[in-house]
C-alpha cells in the first residue's frame, strides 16, 4: 500500500530532478564554444527537455503546474552551479529590485505594530501620506474598508496592502488621539526613495563619519552628498562604516573608491568564460576626499560591493582596514531578462582587487558553504585573529609591499573581536517583541513639544534616562509578554538606558540623531578612532 500513500511531493521531485538535469546539461552547452556538436548536443536537450514536459503535461495521472515544475527546474540546475546564481519568478521580480533600485511605491509611512494595532511612527517626508494630512501616532484601522486593527496583521501584510504602483489609490481610516470619530484619506501611491547612506555626521571637530547600509541605484549620490557636507564642516579625516553591508551594484561601488583615488589607480578587474564579460576599472576623476587619513570598518557581514572597495583602498594602501574578515563574495551576476518577464541572475565572472586577489570564498561543497558563518564562530575566528590561517599560496602584496591575503573575504590591517559586553538576552526580547519601540514611541509623543525645543548637542549631553523610564519600559515588556529579568537590568543599567535614548533620539531627528549614541557600543568605530596615527602613517608612505 505504501507505494499509493507517496505525497504528491515525492512523486514530483523525480520528475524535477530529471528536468533540472536535462536543463543544467542545456544551460552548460549554451556557454560553450558555438561547435556544431555543442550545437546538436543543445538541440537535442531541448527537444529532450520539451518531450518530458509535453508528456507530463498530457499523461500524468495527477493535474500538473507546467509553469511550477519548470520554475523548480530551472532553481534546482542554478543551485548545481554556484551559491548566489539565482532565479526570480516574473511575480517577484519587481519587489526584488526594490531595494537596489534604491526606491519603492507605495504610501510613504514608516510604522509599527504595537498591541495588534498598525502605529504610523512618522509620515515619510515628501511622501504622498505627509501631503493628506497623515501624522505620526495615527493608528490605522481600516485599510481599503477592511479591519486591520485586532486581527493579527503582521508587518508583510501591512506592506502588501500599502504597497504598489504608482498612480493607484489606497483608503485608510485611522484614529487619532484626541478626535472622537475615525479619519478616512484617499493616498495615491507614489515613489518612495530609501536611502542607503544610514548616517553622516562629525564624531568631533576633524573626524567624519558614514555609514553605508547597501550599494542601490542611490548610493553614490548619497554618499558624495554627505562626502560634501562634511566637508563643509571640517572634516579632515573620515571613518566609512560598512560593516553588514551586504553589496549591491559594483558600479557605485567603483565611483564611491574613485571618490578617494587618485586618475589610473586601479580600483577591480574582473573575468569571466567569455572575455566580454572582463572588465577594468580605474580611478579616472579628481575625487573629493584623495588627501587626508581614511579607516574603513567591516565585519563578516561586508560583502560584494562593500568588498571592492574595501579591496581596493587596502590594496593602493589608501586605507586602513578595521574589524574582522569580510562575507567572501567575489562572484559577479548579471540580470538577465526571461521572455516571460521573469529574472535571471547568472554569475558571469569573477572580480579581483588590484593586487589580485579574487575574495570569494571556496563554494565547492555547497553545505559547507550555508554554514560558514556558524563555523567561523565556532572556530573561534570572531573573537582571535590567530583563529585564521591563510595559505602562502594566496599570499599578494598592496601597492607600497604590505602583505595581504585572498581566499575568502577580505581581512581587515587591524582586527576588533566581537564585542559580547554590549549584548543583554533581556533587551534583545525588549527589541524583538516591540517592547523598546512601543515605549519610545509613547514617550516621544507624551514629550514631544519638549524635545523638539532641544539642540541636538544639549539632547545628547544633558539628557539621562532615569530608572523611573526603565520601569516603564519594563511595564510595556511585560504587558507584551517579556518577562523581566532585574539583574541583567541592573548589571547593565547603562546600556539599557543608552539604547532607549537611541531610540529617542532617532524619532526626533532621524538616524543622525539615533548613530551617535548608538555608536558608542560600536566596539570597531571605538577602536578604529584609536588608529587614525596608523592611517596617517599610510599616507605619508606614499609622499
Amino acid at each position: 500500500m505504501s507505494e499509493y500513500n507517496n505525497s504528491k511531493y515525492q512523486i514530483r521531485l523525480p520528475i524535477i530532478l530529471f528536468i533540472g538535469i536535462a536543463a543544467g546539461v542545456l544551460i552548460g552547452a549554451t556557454f560553450t564554444d558555438s561547435t556544431s556538436v555543442v550545437k546538436n548536443d543543445l538541440n537535442s536537450n531541448l527537444h529532450k527537455f520539451k518531450e518530458v514536459l509535453t508528456l507530463i503535461d498530457q499523461n500524468y495521472v495527477d493535474t500538473v503546474n507546467t509553469d511550477k515544475l519548470v520554475d523548480d527546474a530551472i532553481e534546482q540546475m542554478l543551485s548545481e552551479l554556484d551559491p548566489h546564481s539565482s532565479y526570480i519568478p516574473a511575480r517577484d521580480v519587481k519587489k526584488a529590485n526594490e531595494d537596489l533600485r534604491g526606491n519603492f511605491e507605495g504610501i510613504g509611512v514608516e510604522f509599527n505594530i504595537f498591541q495588534d494595532t498598525i502605529v504610523v511612527v512618522t509620515p515619510l517626508s515628501g511622501g504622498p501620506s505627509e501631503a493628506v494630512g497623515v501624522m505620526s501616532g495615527d493608528r490605522i484601522i481600516k485599510i481599503d474598508g477592511e479591519d486591520v486593527a485586532g486581527v493579527g496583521f503582521t508587518n508583510q501584510d501591512v506592506q502588501k496592502s500599502l504597497k504598489g504602483e504608482k498612480g493607484t489609490e489606497v483608503k485608510i481610516t485611522v484614529k487619532r488621539k484626541g478626535e472622537k470619530e475615525p479619519i478616512e484619506f484617499e493616498i495615491i501611491r507614489d515613489k518612495i526613495p530609501q536611502n542607503s547612506v544610514d548616517a553622516s555626521y562629525m564624531i568631533d571637530d576633524i573626524t567624519g563619519y558614514i555609514k553605508v547600509n547597501r550599494f542601490s541605484a542611490t548610493t553614490y549620490d548619497e554618499f558624495l552628498e554627505s562626502l560634501k557636507k562634511l566637508k563643509d564642516k571640517g572634516m579632515e579625516r573620515l571613518v566609512l562604516d560598512l560593516q553588514g553591508n551586504p553589496g549591491g551594484y559594483m558600479n557605485h561601488a567603483i565611483r564611491m573608491a574613485d571618490e578617494f583615488l587618485p586618475d589610473n589607480e586601479k580600483i577591480v578587474y574582473t573575468q569571466g568564460k567569455q572575455s566580454r564579460f572582463d572588465m577594468e576599472a580605474l580611478a579616472e576623476r579628481k575625487g573629493e576626499f584623495e588627501k587626508g587619513d581614511l579607516i574603513v570598518l567591516v565585519n563578516e557581514g561586508s560583502a560584494s560591493a562593500a568588498e571592492i572597495v574595501t579591496g581596493a583602498l587596502q590594496d593602493n594602501d589608501r586605507a586602513l582596514v578595521v574589524g574582522r574578515r569580510t562575507f567572501g563574495k567575489g562572484l559577479v551576476q548579471s540580470p538577465m531578462d526571461l521572455s516571460d518577464g521573469s529574472e535571471l541572475r547568472l554569475t558571469i565572472s569573477r572580480y579581483y582587487t588590484p593586487s589580485g586577489r579574487s575574495i570569494q570564498k571556496p563554494y565547492d561543497n555547497m553545505k559547507d558553504y550555508s554554514r560558514d558563518m556558524i563555523e567561523r564562530y565556532n572556530h573561534g575566528e570572531f573573537f582571535s585573529a590567530d583563529s585564521i590561517q591563510f595559505n602562502d599560496s594566496l599570499k599578494f602584496e598592496t601597492r607600497h609591499g604590505r602583505t595581504v591575503y585572498g581566499g575568502g573575504g577580505i581581512m581587515p590591517d587591524y582586527f576588533v573581536p566581537l564585542d559580547t559586553a554590549h549584548n543583554s538576552s533581556y533587551l534583545n526580547r525588549l527589541f524583538t517583541s516591540n517592547s523598546m519601540q512601543e515605549y519610545t514611541f509613547k514617550y516621544v509623543g507624551r514629550n514631544k513639544s519638549r524635545l523638539e525645543s532641544m539642540d541636538y548637542s544639549d539632547f545628547l549631553r544633558g539628557f539621562n534616562v532615569t530608572d523611573r523610564m526603565l520601569d516603564e519600559l519594563v511595564e510595556v515588556g511585560e504587558s507584551n509578554g517579556v518577562t523581566p529579568v532585574r539583574s541583567e537590568m541592573i548589571e547593565q543599567k547603562d546600556l539599557f538606558k543608552l539604547h532607549t535614548k537611541a531610540q529617542i533620539a532617532r524619532q526626533i531627528w532621524g538616524n543622525d540623531g539615533f548613530y551617535p549614541i548608538y555608536n558608542q557600543t560600536n566596539e570597531v568605530l571605538r577602536q578604529a578612532l584609536k588608529l587614525f596615527d596608523e592611517a596617517e602613517k599610510l599616507e605619508r608612505a606614499k609622499l
